[in-house]
């Protein structure tokens, strides 16, 4: 499909040469919340019957791993420079950027999937499977999409930073049609009645404004209405 959507230039981006301490540590809490999620049992073992001492022992090892990893800049967003400044030229992408970005990936997917499937299978069957879904599903898609990253098949952890005026797109408007989605679904499921909540009927209502969450976020960000979803035209300067 031929994207015809808003666009931006690189030659009118501003340069930055260096990134602030208040720019490097906003970006700490972000990889923060993309590891902690990355164990997926337990975190639905925290959605569904609160912080426990696991949840504490795995966020206390994260904040300690990015910490040490935002102290020696080897985070997105967490480097004293940015790393991409001209966003078509055909630099090697670094280990962390590979890293970070593919968990960030499985953030984004899996969780996204899972409670997809998890709604469909409710609304066909009128039972949930949820539990189980993380319990047996999670840690194969996880291993799946880990091994996309290994071998640079999803976007910003390619072997090169040529396409980043590309992809950064595609990664920001999957971010934020699903974190809308899913709090749209987060709070459909505070809100609705108990009875109603747990019910077949409750069970097609969410999947029906799930799905069209995702599908209208998802036309605006490839439309480029969204925060950082317009591709940068090839020009001379971008700064990520």
């Amino acid at each position: 499909m031929r994207y015809s959507g808003k666009v931006e230039y690189a030659e009118a981006r501003k340069i930055r040469a260096r990134n602030t301490r208040i720019y490097r540590t906003a970006h700490w809490p972000i990889w923060i919340w993309v590891f902690f999620l990355a164990p997926g049992p337990l975190t639905f073992s925290l959605f569904a019957h609160g912080f426990s001492w696991a949840n504490s022992a795995w966020l206390a090892a994260v904040l300690i791993g990015t910490g040490i990893a935002g102290l020696r800049g080897q985070m997105p967003g967490v480097e004293p420079r940015p790393y991409i400044l001209r966003f078509d030229e055909d630099k090697p992408n670094p280990l962390y950027r590979k890293v970070c970005y593919t968990f960030a990936w499985n953030a984004v997917l899996n969780f996204a999937l899972l409670n997809l499937a998890g709604l469909i299978i409710a609304s066909v069957t009128g039972i949930w499977y949820m539990s189980q879904l993380y319990h047996y599903a999670y840690l194969p898609l996880c291993a799946f999409i880990l091994l996309l990253g290994a071998a640079g098949l999803l976007p910003r952890v390619g072997r090169s930073t040529k396409g980043e005026g590309t992809e950064r797109r595609y990664f920001y408007g999957s971010v934020w049609a699903v974190t809308i989605a899913q709090t749209i679904l987060l709070i459909l499921w505070k809100a609705l009645p108990s009875d109603l909540a747990h019910s077949r009927t409750g069970s097609i209502i969410k999947l029906s404004v799930y799905a069209a969450a995702l599908l209208v976020m998802g036309l605006a960000a490839w439309r480029g209405a969204l925060p950082r979803t317009r591709p940068i035209v090839p020009g001379e300067v971008m700064v990520d």
